[in-house]
């Protein structure tokens, strides 16, 4: 008897060796406490438009900002304020502190990652001094973004108003 296997070792007659669902599936976390927004909420058309990807926001109670996946790091921007994620899915995640923090240039932001890191919901990220974002007349929304939409097959937040962070928020799952 011969199997009908692809590349991946996969029967593609009867799918019995095909990949679990789930194997796609990227549970997705509160990156602080406070209220959950959805992206169109924020206060800036870019974000809110999703001309940088769908996603969520967080108005956080807390400047402790922790990873929103499981991944790795593969972008610490110079001014601190934005992080971007892989994670083994291949979804591609930017953690953006604030609106317009860039003109801070990473004064507020004591960004401890490192490019190459591994990461998951327990690790800080960053520790961000909310107080000196709003006196510097910034928004202090805390937004996770998917920037590789065409990848993603689904994404929902399975809660709202008030959250905890590092609690479960969510699921992603990407395209086969």
């Amino acid at each position: 008897m011969r199997f009908n296997l692809n590349k991946e070792g996969e029967d593609k007659m009867f799918g019995f060796f095909k990949k679990n669902k789930k194997d796609k599936e990227v549970v997705v976390y509160a990156l602080a406490s406070g209220d959950i927004v959805p992206i169109t909420q924020v206060n800036d058309p870019v974000f809110a438009g999703k001309m940088m990807g769908d996603g969520f926001a967080i108005l956080p109670t807390s400047g402790v900002i922790t990873s929103p996946v499981k991944g790795e790091i593969v972008n610490v921007f110079p001014t601190l304020h934005a992080v971007g994620i892989k994670t083994p899915e291949g979804l591609e995640v930017l953690v953006h502190m604030g609106i317009d923090t860039v003109e801070l240039k990473g004064a507020p932001f004591k960004t401890t990652v490192m490019v190459g890191e591994k990461v998951d919901e327990n690790t800080v990220l960053s520790t961000v001094d909310l107080e000196a974002l709003k006196e510097a007349g910034k928004d202090t929304a805390m937004m996770v973004l998917f920037t590789n939409m065409d990848k993603l097959d689904t994404f929902s937040i399975a809660t709202e108003g008030s959250v905890d962070g590092k609690s479960e928020v969510g699921k992603a799952t990407m395209k086969p």
